[in-house]
């Protein structure tokens, strides 16, 4: 019995044996026959090698030849972009959008010094009597005119904006007493005041002011505006040349003001002819004195914004230049050594692989300049469903390369109730990497990044903050401005003066706020942006 068993288990082995000699012999010719394709292979790689490297390196040649034409277009018309986008095309002041963004920055500011913010409202009178007795021409000057004294009565931290019209906001960044809104009012009043010639025309032009004050008569930029409106009219109709604060909170003035020459007593005894001669000719050289004083300050004012302007136009096409510029030699070395007679397929892979990354970073630098003309021209587009908000950080928190490269450490606390919101998801992303990012360059190599997140009753609050360079005071308000350069940040890491632009103008279409505050320098900076919650399905 045992004799049967040990047979058929040897049979069965024989059997098996035999299988698998059959499926070797088929694996071997399978062998046989990949090894005549791969010679045919290699052979025919070997003839066409040398013309794939010449077309390689000719396409590259001309990418890199087409990028730097593309990079040097683009650098030379973002400085005209960001001043035809922020500044009224008439007078050059800055427009209403910009002077909105400086006043939230500016009230923001003024809440953590417990300092107050001051809106003048300026509306010019008799404004379309000039426009229909001397034409627009001579009213589109008398605008201008308008513009740069009131530009001369304030000071430079302050801002002029033509509201639309005839009509200006004055931003008064800083004041210490409600009161000192009237002196400056009193002086925009006097400035204006002043005769002119506008061509062959004396032009004499008075205005009506309404003032309010942060916090007093509102803590947000729409309300101060509003007040301050609502406040000029109530001046305008009590005469021309005077000015009216929204409420009574100016110690020692009244609620509406009136200019000197309004303030002399009419009872007075009339003069004879002779003083009333040498006064007039008096008056004369007072007011022209008062032009000269006024062009000059005008002129040093226009001469310093100029040279500020120049300075900031060559720092930026410098800095952009050198950005677009390093991965462009990059390429140009790489495609050389492709085409040298002793690179080798190696060398040639780790070259093409420096094409690769160099041109996915210049794709990268080039689409920061086109969302710094969308910027300008306010046309980002949207494509907004509900999401999970913990969705939209965590792909934030993906892109992470340079927070890995400085080997610095992110700390994220988010709320686990976390809610829906309405956004467009890749822009979104694109403002907490941004973020993120922004952190990264100011903080310090092996330094602490905090990304926070909670939700409110009807809003998310996230907050971006570091213990890096932080962020000097007079660079604070114009954190999110185009192209603003942060002086802070090593030349290397400071990038185009882009991104937080992006963030805030991507935050506000999506019905959201950002904010930044800052405690000064090497104390960090924090980066709030409160978004509002989805509405719950009907």
């Amino acid at each position: 019995m045992s004799d049967v068993s040990e047979e058929a288990r040897a049979n069965a082995a024989r059997r098996s044996l035999e299988l698998l000699s059959a499926q070797t012999d088929v694996v071997r010719a399978e062998l046989a026959q990949l090894r005549r394709e791969l010679a045919q292979v290699q052979e025919e790689l070997g003839n066409l090698r040398s013309k794939q490297v010449l077309e390689v390196n000719a396409e590259l040649v001309q990418a890199a030849v087409h990028a730097d034409s593309v990079a040097r277009t683009a650098v030379s018309s973002l400085d005209e972009l960001a001043r035809s986008t922020q500044h009224d095309e008439l007078t050059g002041a800055p427009t209403r959008a910009l002077l909105l963004d400086r006043l939230e920055n500016a009230i923001a500011m003024a809440g953590r010094r417990s300092t107050r913010v001051g809106v003048i409202f300026v509306d010019l009178d008799g404004f379309k009597q000039i426009n229909d007795t001397l034409g627009h021409a001579v009213g589109d000057q008398v605008l201008q005119l308008a513009t740069r004294r009131l530009e001369s009565a304030v000071r430079e931290s302050d801002s002029v904006s033509r509201h639309g019209g005839d009509e200006f906001v004055v931003l008064l960044a800083e004041l210490a007493r409600p009161s000192d809104a009237a002196a400056v009012a009193q002086k925009i009043i006097e400035t204006l005041q002043a005769p002119a010639l506008v061509g062959p025309h004396r032009v004499a032009v008075s205005a009506s002011l309404g003032i309010s004050v942060y916090p007093e008569d509102g803590d947000d930029p729409s309300t101060l505006i509003e007040c301050a409106d609502a406040a000029m009219y109530r001046a305008k109709r009590a005469g021309p040349g005077g000015y009216a604060f929204c409420s009574e909170i100016a110690e020692g003035t009244h609620r509406e003001g009136r200019s000197i020459g309004d303030a002399t007593p009419h009872a007075t005894k009339r003069p004879d002819s002779a003083l009333a001669e040498h006064e007039a000719r008096l008056r004369d050289l007072l007011e022209a004195n008062k032009q000269l004083v006024s062009a000059a300050q005008t002129a040093q004012r226009l001469q310093s914004n100029a040279e500020e302007a120049h300075h900031r136009q060559i720092n930026f096409v410098a800095m952009a230049a050198h950005a677009l510029r390093n991965p462009l030699s990059a390429i140009r070395v790489a495609a050389m050594t492709m085409q040298h007679p002793r690179a080798d397929d190696a060398m040639r892979a780790g070259q093409h692989e420096i094409v690769q990354r160099q041109s996915a970073h210049m794709a990268r630098l080039i689409d920061d300049l086109l969302d710094g003309s969308r910027v300008g021209a306010r046309e980002f587009r949207l494509k907004c469903s509900h999401l999970e908000l913990a969705g939209i950080l965590r792909d934030a928190i993906a892109c992470r390369h340079a927070i890995d490269k400085k080997r610095q450490r992110l700390l994220v606390e988010f709320d686990p109730a976390l809610a829906i919101v309405h956004a467009d998801p890749q822009r979104l992303t694109q403002v907490f990497t941004n973020l993120l990012n922004n952190a990264s360059r100011r903080s310090h190599p092996g330094g602490d990044i905090l990304l926070a997140a909670k939700c409110g009753a009807d809003q998310v609050i996230v907050t971006v903050a570091d213990h890096g360079v932080g962020i000097a005071a007079e660079e604070l308000p114009h954190i999110f401005d185009l192209f603003a350069i942060d002086s802070s940040v090593p030349v290397d890491e400071s990038g185009l003066g882009i991104g937080l632009a992006v963030v805030h103008e991507l935050v506000k279409a999506h019905g959201g706020t950002v904010a930044a505050s800052s405690a000064g320098k090497d104390l960090g900076s924090e980066f709030i942006v409160r978004l509002p919650l989805a509405a719950a399905p009907a």
